[in-house]
């Protein structure tokens, strides 16, 4: 093939990055268990778990749930960050912790959002990946 090796890397696109493998079913479930537990510690609201398999590529599970104030949110993050890297698992990937309405967690196979009320209502994950979407689906 003729061509400069970076034009063959060019053509060639992208490497692709080696993927971590799944979690098996029960890791799923104690992850869950964990990022739950320690979000009813920390006194959140409307705590909502979402199976996302099959549905989604970039999480098995989903995990909502509703802080009353910035503070509240933020140390719920820093909380289930602490407990999950206890637990063995890896540590967490944070966005908006910095004090905003939303802060969504990357814990690899679950993906976690802690909202203030005003934007959960706004945004309202559980009416796009909640089940009652795929029932309605299924009846047109």
């Amino acid at each position: 093939m003729p061509g400069t090796p970076r034009k063959k890397a060019t053509i060639a696109g992208p490497r692709r990055k080696k993927t971590t493998p799944k979690a098996t079913p029960l890791e799923l479930e104690r992850m869950q268990a964990i990022i739950v537990a320690s979000l009813e510690d920390d006194k959140a609201e409307d705590v909502v778990a979402i199976d996302l398999a099959g549905r989604a590529s970039f999480a098995d599970r989903m995990v909502i749930a509703t802080g009353l104030a910035d503070r509240q949110i933020s140390a719920m993050a820093i909380h289930l960050n602490e407990k999950l890297v206890e637990a063995g698992f890896k540590k967490t990937r944070t966005e908006g912790a910095g004090g905003t309405d939303w802060v969504l967690i990357d814990a690899g196979d679950i993906i976690i959002h802690l909202f203030k009320p005003e934007s959960r209502t706004l945004y309202a994950l559980e009416k796009m990946w909640g089940s009652e979407l795929d029932e309605a689906e299924a009846e047109d």
